[in-house]
């Protein structure tokens, strides 16, 4: 039993298809399948149970994968040690980010990393703050920017801005007379997006409700949460990064008088041992935001 078949093994069940584990690990179906034959002739059991139509772990399987894992990342951590004494600001650096943030900060960031610190190659993985955090316990990921402080000891996390949030209101909204917005007059008519997003959470507690009075039109993406607002479904919030996407596309944007906001976050675990990698991240990030947003 070698780490190979272990990696080819966790792909296996990760895609649930032979094909697409083989492309993602760079290797030919057969020497995949060859590979994991291998390993539960040496373990003398089943791992896969295998049909035309899909892949399903077995029960030990399971249980073997649990270990696997923990194998592996433990491989991956022996790996970043040796490359953090060679230079740590070299090599991949995997990083998570939350869908309402990623499209607006990384046009900012991606530039100026790569000028800074060619070295540096972000693999990049954009999803919920739940599941980034679960990436970041089992060393899937390095690094993380979210919007919600995590509140663990298993996760470390360096406060790097105070990102506004904007009222969105459909035009002739009877809030649209003033140059700015009270957060509580939004509370009636407040869309806010799907179960899981932080902004959620941002958005009512900003405007001091319980839920969204239009639940109903709960959006998965800012994208159509704004396109709702500018059919006058209701208002929202959205983060002031993403004010420039947004002008002209319907919707009348306008500040809010108690300056609610969100603060954006770099977590990682306390023994990632390339803090001078994170240490830059947040440098860039920094610099490609306002000075009023620091902390």
């Amino acid at each position: 039993m070698n780490l190979q078949e272990l990696r080819y093994f966790a792909a296996v069940v990760e895609f649930r298809h032979f094909g697409r584990a083989a492309e993602a690990c760079n290797v030919s179906q057969p020497t995949l399948s060859s590979q994991i034959r291998k390993l539960e002739e040496e373990l003398g059991v089943t791992l896969l149970e295998r049909t035309n139509k899909r892949v399903d772990v077995t029960p030990v399987g399971r249980q073997i994968l649990e270990h696997a894992h923990r194998a592996l990342a433990e491989a991956g951590q022996i790996e970043s040690v040796a490359r953090a004494a060679r230079d740590p600001l070299v090599g991949a650096l995997r990083l998570g980010i939350i869908p309402t943030l990623a499209p607006y900060l990384l046009p900012l960031i991606f530039g100026p990393l790569r000028k800074a610190y060619p070295g540096l190659a972000i693999e990049l993985w954009e999803d919920q703050t739940r599941l980034l955090v679960e990436g970041l316990r089992s060393h899937r990921l390095d690094a993380a920017l979210v919007a919600s402080c995590l509140g663990t000891n298993e996760i470390t996390e360096t406060e790097l801005f105070a990102e506004p949030l904007v009222a969105a209101l459909p035009p002739k909204h009877v809030l649209c007379v003033g140059k700015s917005v009270d957060e509580r007059e939004l509370a009636a008519d407040l869309l806010v997006m799907a179960d899981g997003h932080c902004l959620v959470n941002h958005s009512l507690a900003a405007c001091g409700a319980k839920a969204g009075l239009q639940s109903a039109m709960q959006a998965a993406t800012l994208e159509t949460l704004v396109n709702l607002v500018a059919a006058g479904y209701g208002t929202t919030l959205i983060p002031a990064l993403a004010v420039a996407g947004f002008e002209g596309r319907g919707v009348e944007l306008r500040p809010l008088r108690q300056g609610s906001s969100r603060t954006i976050r770099l977590a990682s675990r306390p023994g990632f041992p390339r803090p001078q990698a994170l240490r830059a991240i947040a440098k860039v990030v920094r610099k490609a935001v306002p000075r009023e947003w620091m902390r």
